[in-house]
């Protein structure tokens, strides 16, 4: 084993919205806001009472096939699932993530795993039923800025690229110098070797971004069998033509999700703002906001503009230059898909709490919620610093300049002027109370020299503290190097750090560990700690 397995308690991190925690715990204040919670009840009443007859199954498979042809790397265990979609018994996990490069930060490998466990944990409890784990990838967002670079040993890494539009139909060919980079990094033993022949077989290989990241999905879980999607499909599309009408021309989502908004709103700040209509205009080099002025629907900084026949006609027959946003984007997956949960993280479900009005309003299944396990990895370097500093590894949650106080506490416990302040602070109320006897206009004079005291003292305690850090300047210094290890730049490790560090570190066992570990019980739910054996 790579790893000891140490849970800690949601709330224990103080990671997390009360809005998450309270889904978590299913607090009474927010289930009006879903209907069924992730657990086994719940799974087993979904089953029974929601109908996926609106999905066609059959325009769905095909295009699952043909999107699985574009790389020459698609498992046999992908197609084997694919397949079974044609059941009405089989259903879908989802979860969907952007285009990251390399990956990204370690999340996204977490949430395809949490994803394929949650199905492996589903089939063993629901034997007449299968399970697939499909992997939503956002290759219409346009928001390159947010997928162009990933995190290695504390530096960045960015791919510069001039292209617009939607992210996944970038062209790969500049990434040679990008990937060169990374090379230098990560250095030339068997692991980093075979991890950057691994993206370059992805990227420079694969003609855009979209096929680029297939490729590197189905190398790294393929053979569990997972089903890599791609909205921007034409046939599939087009199984989205009413509710795209009726998101333009009734403004359906705009009403039900504000309406909901407004109910949670009373207890929590809101994720996402659904806009009138929540469409973008997309060609080649473009994707933009469609907006109604007057009678005109707009495509915003373009000359592109339509009338709502035209815009009713390019609906209905060019489907594919129409994407939706993150309002549309999971009406428009649980409408293609049967799909009975989506795994996504806090500020994800938080704007799925929103859409239950949404979906019931478009009579589409609004599937469960489940949280994607959430990950720290503990190297023994790491572990022994915590050990010398006497510290429990849930205190890395704290705050690092309360660990720091806490340390200097326990080390010099012995120093404790606030006793000081107050003997003082008594001595100074019986001589008010003597001097009052004599004369009362002396009083003022007495708490003047009270305050003054006190300050001193308060001034002697900022020396001493001081003192006493520079005496433990090591110490704690090893305190802030574990807490930049945990939340590099301040940012979660699961946030920021690519999985190539690890990957060279440990080669294919780490994600291999990962699909044993960090599993779903249907029960409990907490964040998991990953000690380095």
């Amino acid at each position: 084993m790579l790893f000891q397995k140490q849970n800690v308690s949601i709330k224990q991190t103080e990671l997390f919205s009360k809005l998450f925690e309270d889904y978590i715990s299913q607090n009474e204040i927010v289930k009006p806001f879903y209907k069924y919670h992730f657990e086994k009840k719940d799974f087993d009443a979904y089953i029974k009472n929601e109908n996926f007859s609106y999905v066609n199954r059959e325009v769905l498979v095909k295009s699952l096939q043909h999107q699985a042809q574009l790389v020459n790397n698609t498992a046999s265990e992908t197609i084997e699932k694919i397949n079974q979609l044609l059941n009405v018994n089989t259903f879908t996990v989802t979860t969907g993530h952007q285009l990251c490069l390399f990956t990204g930060p370690l999340y996204f490998i977490y949430k395809i795993i949490s994803t394929i466990n949650l199905c492996k944990t589903l089939n063993v409890n629901f034997p007449n039923h299968k399970f697939v784990p499909v992997y939503w990838m956002a290759s219409e967002d346009h928001d390159f800025e947010e997928v162009n670079h990933a995190n290695v040993f504390g530096k960045k890494i960015i791919w510069n690229s001039e292209q617009k539009g939607s992210v996944g139909d970038f062209n790969t060919e500049t990434l040679t110098s990008v990937i060169s980079e990374l090379k230098t990094i990560l250095g030339d033993n068997e692991n980093a070797k075979h991890i950057i022949q691994l993206f370059e077989d992805a990227y420079l290989n694969q003609s855009t971004l979209a096929n680029a990241t297939r490729y590197l999905v189905n190398e790294l879980f393929g053979k569990h069998g997972l089903i890599t999607l791609d909205g921007n499909d034409v046939e599939l599309k087009q199984l989205f033509i009413k509710e795209l009408k009726s998101d333009v021309f009734e403004n359906t989502s705009y009403n039900t999700v504000n309406k909901t908004i407004n109910e949670l709103n009373k207890n929590y700040p809101s994720q996402v703002t659904p806009r009138l209509i929540n469409l973008f205009y997309k060609e080649a080099n473009l994707r933009e906001r469609i907006e109604k002025q007057n009678e005109t629907y707009k495509v915003l900084n373009t000359e592109i503009n339509f009338s709502e026949s035209e815009l009713n006609s390019l609906i209905e027959n060019q489907t594919e230059k129409l994407s939706p946003n993150v309002v549309l984007r999971p009406l428009y997956q649980q409408k293609i898909l049967p799909n009975i949960a989506y795994v996504g993280g806090p500020g994800e479900l938080a704007y799925w709490l929103e859409y239950k009005l949404m979906f019931d309003s478009y009579k589409i299944n609004y599937p469960i919620l489940v949280p994607r396990n959430f990950v720290s990895i503990l190297d023994k370097g790491t572990q022994s610093k915590l050990q010398k500093l006497n510290f429990e590894t849930e205190a890395l949650f704290k705050d690092g300049n309360e660990l720091v106080k806490q340390f200097i506490k326990t080390q010099h416990n012995d120093i404790n002027l606030n006793d000081y302040q107050s003997s003082i602070s008594t001595t100074f109320d019986e001589l008010s109370d003597f001097i009052s006897k004599i004369d009362k206009s002396l009083i003022g004079s007495v708490e003047a020299e009270k305050q003054k005291s006190l300050n001193s003292i308060l001034n002697l305690n900022q020396k001493v503290n001081k003192a006493l850090k520079q005496k433990s300047e090591n110490d704690i210094n090893q305190i802030w190097s574990i807490k930049s290890k945990l939340f590099p730049n301040e940012t979660p490790q699961e946030r920021y750090d690519n999985f190539s560090m690890y990957y060279i570190k440990y080669g294919n066992d780490f994600i291999d560990f990962l699909m044993n570990e960090l599993t779903y019980d249907l029960v409990s739910f907490e964040y998991t700690l990953l000690l380095e054996k």
